[in-house]
């Protein structure tokens, strides 16, 4: 993406996550620019500090990427489970930094060991369950891949540690473009 693509879309988000947390309604997104209305992935991670306080995408969209990401910054802000008890408050919001992961296209990988940490994002399934990790998460924690394809499976899927050895289990692949705040 352009830095002016890229600046956009943080604009966008910063400007939902505010009305968000103000119960403000979310602002009309319509914009000119090609590079702002590709229809494809996206997550939208909030941090405070190293915390992170809300995180949620999607692997594909219907709509342009500048609609998708307005209406990822609400729901990261708003609606991810696991800060349900804990949304972010207005106080919170001069030392919020965002985050904008844009997705490329979802490709199964038959050795999940092929990964390439901190470059490949995984999504695993199994039936009715799923998990993934953008691919920062590799970066940040430092894992190996074993322990990447493992605490996603565990703790994402909610399958056995060791499920991404399992044929039956899909393992995906996909890489990100990821900038934020400073």
């Amino acid at each position: 993406m352009t830095d002016a693509g890229r600046r956009r879309l943080l604009e966008i988000a910063r400007a939902s996550v505010e009305a968000a947390v103000r119960d403000a309604p979310l602002p009309r997104v319509d914009e000119a620019d090609p590079e702002l209305n590709v229809r494809q992935g996206a997550f939208v991670s909030l941090h405070t500090g190293e915390a992170l306080r809300g995180c949620l995408g999607h692997f594909t969209s219907r709509q342009p990427l500048c609609r998708l990401v307005n209406e990822l910054a609400r729901a990261a802000a708003t609606e991810d489970p696991r800060f349900a008890s804990d949304r972010i408050t207005p106080d919170e919001l001069p030392r919020l930094r965002i985050e904008i992961s844009v997705l490329s296209p979802l490709r199964r990988i038959m050795n999940p060991l092929d990964i390439e940490l901190g470059v490949h994002g995984i999504y695993v399934r199994r039936g009715y369950t799923s998990g993934c990790f953008l691919p920062q998460v590799a970066t940040e924690t430092g894992w190996t891949k074993e322990e990447f394809l493992g605490y996603c499976c565990s703790h994402k899927a909610g399958l056995a540690a060791d499920a991404w050895k399992d044929p039956k289990t899909e393992v995906l692949v996909f890489t990100a473009e990821v900038f934020g705040e400073t």
